[in-house]
């Protein structure tokens, strides 16, 4: 590798680590303190997560991976239309693991689309840029690394075709209602007339199942919400102890929002690059919201947002569903 490109990596990595930097100092200087949950996924982060959708408590993944083994051929007949070219987008598309259900059956079919992940980690588009068109022979894939509406606006300069959009896991969910009303129209802004989005949906439930999946007997969920003080420990030049931070999860079954906070167990003072930031024993940083919603409620924010509403797929207890709007 030449030192243009060491050079213009190092650019690149400094540009990043500034933005975390900025939206970190921001965040913890704000009142109430706040960390933003997009910067949970490093690598070490992704590999908890991973975990974490594997433990007993936490529900949603395995209900949308149902819908998604079982209701497959719904799912493809949704979103392929009247069989034109299409081009399948995915924000936020980790391990792709549910969407290859989708993917191998769109192959299946000889669909003609391409596949595009978006993902804000490096780590997760090497790994689908790499590993994708060997488990999914044939499949066209193209990896975006970054921001969500960024790579929206770099995927429609790719192509002319018709967009079908793919929100999944709840994502919706890691915003407050009148957030997440907003994000949606955004995203509409980025569609076209027809263009479809599919989006991953948690649904009230009984209140003990919600708080048990953000707050596991094994504490696979505080070592998730940890690793971000870490990471800024790593990245930003920090120095956190961790032992002096816990973890600590809410549910109100009323408004739907689950809540995720660190509490510090100490009068302490963390300093992060140049800055020093006073914590009071049990002030909290706000971590997460992880929103659940009735089913009534996600079709009026569905037309708030500028969508109408054409097909609801949900597994077999109806905790999670899987919806289609149309732009």
């Amino acid at each position: 590798m030449d030192q243009s490109i060491h050079t213009i990596m190092a650019e690149v990595s400094n540009v990043k680590n500034s933005q975390f930097y900025a939206d970190v100092i921001n965040g913890l200087t704000n009142h109430p303190k706040r960390l933003s949950s997009k910067y949970f996924y490093d690598a070490k982060g992704d590999k908890i997560f991973q975990e974490l959708m594997s433990c007993e408590e936490y529900y949603p993944t395995n209900c949308e991976l149902e819908i998604f083994s079982q209701k497959t051929a719904e799912l493809a007949q949704a979103i392929a239309g009247d069989g034109g070219p299409f081009d399948l987008i995915e924000l936020g598309a980790g391990d792709a693991m549910k969407s290859t259900y989708l993917l191998r059956y769109l192959l299946e079919q000889n669909t003609d689309f391409n596949y595009l992940p978006i993902d804000i980690s490096e780590n997760v588009i090497a790994y689908l840029n790499n590993t994708l068109p060997l488990t999914l022979p044939g499949l066209n894939v193209t990896g975006l690394n970054g921001e969500y509406f960024d790579m929206l606006k770099k995927a429609a300069t790719l192509s002319t075709r018709r967009k079908v959009v793919m929100f999944l896991g709840s994502n919706v969910g890691n915003m407050p209602v009148t957030e997440a009303i907003g994000f949606i129209k955004q995203l509409n802004s980025h569609l076209s007339p027809g263009d479809l989005l599919l989006i991953g949906i948690d649904l009230k439930k009984a209140p003990k199942t919600v708080l048990a999946a953000y707050n596991d007997k094994e504490g696979i969920t505080k070592r998730f919400n940890l690793n971000l003080l870490e990471r800024i420990n790593r990245e930003l030049n920090g120095d956190f102890d961790l032992d002096q931070f816990d973890h600590y999860a809410t549910y109100d079954p009323e408004t739907g929002a689950c809540k995720s906070y660190l509490v510090s167990l100490s009068d302490q003072t963390v300093h992060i690059g140049d800055e020093s930031i006073s914590f009071a024993k049990d002030e909290y940083i706000y971590m997460e919201i992880s929103q659940k919603f009735t089913i009534a409620q996600t079709e009026q924010m569905a037309r708030q947002a500028g969508f109408t509403p054409v097909k609801e797929l949900l597994d077999s207890k109806q905790w999670f569903m899987d919806a289609v709007w149309v732009a």
